[in-house]
């Protein structure tokens, strides 16, 4: 549909992936070299900069393969939230799944292990064949990454400067996929489109029943009950550092720009002298 095409069109410029006649600019020739949807490849590319290049790759390869989460059989419900439990982080769902892959990995190099990877799987409520997947996924983006010699950081994962940088690195290719939680309830009210969403079962911030107020979601799904999935919690001043300009401006009004635009207020002296100070 026309409008599809120009809201497409809307998105790559936002991201700076076109230049002023609407071609792909250098920095998007380099994003299409990814087998990713053009915010994840803006966000691996932003995690070069942020050197978090590691854990983007795999959350990268996570979010494009199928959810790793399987549906529990009736009564065990409880038995599978707890089983996710030992994977969940309270940075969020991005950082949850980085736990789950890397468990993944443990368990089946593990020399006590049968190479039994789809028992571990199945005691945990995870689909072996997703991971797995993920496993694949992830090596071909580190053969690109190679190919194309961009730099892969050493992994840092844990550290509070390195959660810090790979929310950076996500908020520059999701700052369209902001929600704020208008009522204290868990309803999200979504920035760009004033629609509002909660959150999937399978988050861990579902589970704890902790809800943040300020999230960055991967996806927006209509079919699974207006819901928002793999969601991880930002702040304000965070979204407010890293959001260009011109898409903050295009923004349909509403309270939640208001906040945002008190605290760009508050950012724009500091900023305007470290600029200065450049």
């Amino acid at each position: 549909a026309p409008e599809s095409l120009m809201q497409a069109l809307e998105d790559l410029d936002y991201l700076a992936a076109l230049d002023n006649d609407g071609n792909l600019s250098e920095f998007g020739i380099i994003m299409s070299e990814f087998p990713l949807d053009p915010q994840l490849s803006k966000a691996l590319l932003a995690s070069c900069e942020f050197e978090c290049v590691d854990e983007m790759l795999t959350i990268a390869a996570m979010v494009t393969a199928p959810s790793c989460f399987l549906p529990s059989p009736p009564g065990t419900e409880e038995i599978a939230r707890s089983r996710w439990s030992r994977f969940s982080h309270p940075a969020g769902d991005h950082f949850t799944l980085i736990n789950v892959f890397n468990a993944f990995k443990a368990a089946t190099a593990s020399p006590t292990d049968t190479g039994n990877s789809e028992k571990w799987c199945r005691d945990s409520f995870l689909s072996c064949p997703a991971l797995s997947m993920a496993e694949m996924i992830r090596a071909e983006l580190v053969e690109i990454m190679k190919r194309i010699e961009l730099p892969i950081s050493e992994p840092d994962f844990g550290s509070e400067e390195n959660l810090l940088n790979i929310k950076k690195a996500l908020l520059s290719g999701y700052f369209m996929h902001i929600a704020r939680d208008v009522d204290g309830s868990g309803n999200y009210l979504m920035l760009a489109h004033k629609q509002v969403a909660q959150l999937h079962p399978f988050s861990s911030y579902y589970s704890t029943r902790r809800i943040p107020e300020w999230v960055l979601f991967h996806e927006f799904s209509i079919s699974e009950g207006n819901s928002i999935r793999v969601v991880s919690e930002i702040s304000p001043q965070l979204f407010a550092e890293l959001v260009p300009q011109y898409y903050f401006s295009n923004l349909p009004p509403s309270e939640s720009k208001d906040i945002l635009q008190e605290v760009i207020s508050h950012l724009a002296p500091v900023s305007a002298m470290e600029e200065e100070q450049k």
